[in-house]
């Protein structure tokens, strides 16, 4: 009777698991499927950065330091006079100038930028038509802020949810399932910030009788902001 005590127990759970079988093939099978849907939408730049610099020639290099501080500290304090505009001094750099041969330096050439940044269109372009009387341009670029930036993907990320769960729901269909879950679920956006885009060339320039200064006529245009969803689905096979 000991001997038997064990295949008595092989036998009865053969038995369950021969039982809870037609449970098993009950159970819904899953599909796994790897889904993306993007939005976007077009921002209007409304951020414009302009950089002027000076630049100047002289054999002395103390003298030619102390003229470019000078043409500097003006800039920056006349831009300084203006509200709504964020300024800031950009790279300074000098070196040497050499003779024909390249062997024997004969004076120095040093530059000195100022960059000022402005939601202010009107203002930054006065602004820098004036200072245009003694800087020179190097560039004007448009972006988008960071502030509007945000907004606009807020947005977006309700759309580009929608757009995943349709496409969800058009995958299930076609593959005669009975409905879906959601695995995992990533949003990626354009990122910030974006970089700054040039102003279209050529550039045109206005100019008032009425004032001595050059005020360039800017046109900022717009730019794409997206959302992306990628994710895995899992259908429901009946």
């Amino acid at each position: 009777m000991l001997r038997l005590r064990p295949a008595a127990a092989l036998l009865g759970l053969g038995a369950a698991i021969l039982a809870s079988a037609p449970a098993l093939a009950d159970e819904p099978r899953y599909n796994q499927v790897s889904l993306r849907a993007e939005v976007d939408k077009e921002v209007p730049r409304d951020l414009m950065e302009v950089t002027l610099y000076t630049e100047a020639q002289d054999s002395d290099p103390a003298k030619l330091a102390k003229q470019v501080t000078e043409a500097l500290n003006k800039a920056l304090g006349q831009a300084r006079q203006v509200k709504n505009i964020d300024v800031r001094q950009g790279s300074r750099n000098s070196f040497p100038i050499y003779d024909d041969k390249g062997q024997k330096i004969t004076g120095w050439r040093e530059r000195a930028e100022v960059r000022l940044e402005s939601a202010d269109f009107a203002a930054l372009s006065q602004l820098t038509g004036e200072m245009l009387t003694d800087l020179k341009m190097d560039s004007m670029n448009f972006a988008i802020s960071s502030a509007t930036r945000k907004t606009s993907e807020d947005a977006l990320i309700k759309d580009a949810v929608a757009a995943f769960k349709s496409r969800a729901e058009l995958v299930t269909q076609a593959m005669g399932g009975q409905g879906y879950k959601v695995v995992n679920l990533n949003l990626n956006t354009t990122g910030s910030p974006q970089p700054f885009l040039p102003a279209p060339a050529p550039m045109s320039m206005k100019l008032d009788r009425a004032e001595a200064a050059v005020t360039p006529d800017v046109e900022a245009g717009t730019a794409k902001v997206s959302v992306t969803a990628n994710g895995t689905i899992e259908v429901q096979i009946p």
